[in-house]
């Protein structure tokens, strides 16, 4: 029997008129409480945190589920504190948050955050334990905000805050075809995430008006590229590659790109690059273009993170602060003691966060509005900003 979690609980008692937008100096506007790291909380007007579930009635309680010890601890930790500083930047008097530690057993910490009255339950991290998370939660009616970016574990009540590999694929595909390039080719990783990035890329350039030349799938080991960019580079002509894994494996696959003979093609990549600042710093990368979410707000944010924290955040601690600005919107037409209004996270006007706007379709999955990043020597270049408005659900 897995040992029970501890929870920490948020509880904030400041009011906010109404919910303020990210850019402006209010949302982001420093506070004077004192908040313990690991987005442990206490209240301002307590010396330690508080561990026990309250019976008051006038929160709504929302569950955060991650893990704060084991390897996954710096990603959960980073996450956590980014969602106490964003209960502190909205001063939101109606939120209650309770914190529980996956590590020490995700059934338990989701029964426990069941049993102890959660609404909503924002998390957990891991694709893999979502759907463990959901079927213990949809018996009680409770919703899932995962930070997982797994397509296959959204739908019936669960909703993705992650970023979705399949659109920043779709966007750069679009900015390399408005930028001439017709012909396509990928290196892509043998695991599921590269099976589902060569379909997806499949269909954006079929949608685009271009030509899928050829996918190929890399171990990951540099004789794994070397033999991929080499079947690559013999498939013909080719304007542009796109390598659908991290800015570390990029790094590695494009001098066997260009040694193999694809001198021009144009290198694109994914949203996975935004999280290397390695990359601006690599000569062989210089020109590579890749889709990701805006990143103005980010150092903004960042550097209040830092400010508090005593060090810099992770770049998906961003998913913690807005699923926060996304449930104090809602909140405010949440009526206490009821069920979390589902309906209110399909608007179709979406909502507006550190990493932009998005909204949820009613397929659990989340769209973003992303921006194609350039990376020049020392630095990350916007070449094409992202959309103002979001189409038209289908």
């Amino acid at each position: 029997m897995p040992a029970t979690p501890q929870a920490t609980v948020t509880n904030w008692k400041q009011s906010l008129p109404r919910f303020a937008l990210l850019g402006t100096v209010t949302l982001l506007a420093a506070c004077a409480s004192v908040i313990p790291k690991g987005g442990k909380e206490t209240a301002s007007t307590s010396t330690s945190p508080t561990n026990v579930i309250a019976t008051d009635k006038d929160r709504h309680r929302v569950a955060l589920l991650l893990p704060l010890s084991g390897p996954d601890a710096d990603v959960g930790e980073s996450i956590a504190n980014a969602t106490t500083l964003a209960l502190l930047d909205t001063k939101n008097s109606s939120i209650r948050m309770t914190t529980y530690d996956t590590s020490q057993g995700l059934a338990a910490a989701t029964q426990k955050a069941v049993a102890d009255g959660n609404r909503l339950i924002l998390g957990p991290l891991r694709g893999d334990d979502v759907l463990g998370v959901a079927a213990l939660a949809r018996p009680a009616k409770i919703p899932v905000i995962s930070y997982s970016n797994d397509i296959g574990v959204a739908g019936q009540n669960v909703f993705l805050m992650g970023h979705l590999p399949h659109q920043s694929i779709d966007r750069v595909v679009r900015y390399a075809r408005g930028q001439g390039m017709a012909r396509f080719g990928a290196i892509v990783p043998k695991s599921v995430y590269g099976q589902r990035a060569g379909a997806s890329l499949g269909l954006s350039v079929k949608d685009a008006g271009g030509t899928l030349v050829s996918i190929q799938e890399a171990d990951a080991t540099a004789a794994g590229y070397d033999a991929a960019a080499k079947k690559l580079a013999k498939s013909g002509k080719i304007d542009a590659v796109l390598i659908a894994d991290s800015g570390r494996v990029a790094m590695a696959t494009v001098p066997a790109i260009r040694k193999h003979g694809l001198k021009t093609a144009k290198i694109l990549g994914t949203d996975l690059w935004n999280t290397d600042g390695s990359l601006s710093n690599s000569v062989p990368m210089r020109g590579a273009v890749f889709a990701s979410v805006a990143d103005g707000f980010y150092k903004q944010y960042a550097e209040k993170y830092r400010v508090r924290f005593g060090k810099a955040p992770l770049r998906l601690s961003s998913l913690g602060y807005d699923s926060v600005l996304l449930v104090a919107r809602v909140a405010q037409n949440w009526k206490l003691g009821s069920a979390f209004p589902v309906d209110r996270l399909i608007d179709p006007e979406g909502f507006i966060g550190i990493d932009g706007s998005f909204r949820f379709m009613p397929s659990g999955l989340s769209e973003r509005t992303l921006e194609v990043q350039e990376i020049r020597a020392g630095q990350f270049v916007t070449v094409e900003s992202a959309p103002k408005t979001f189409l038209p659900k289908q």
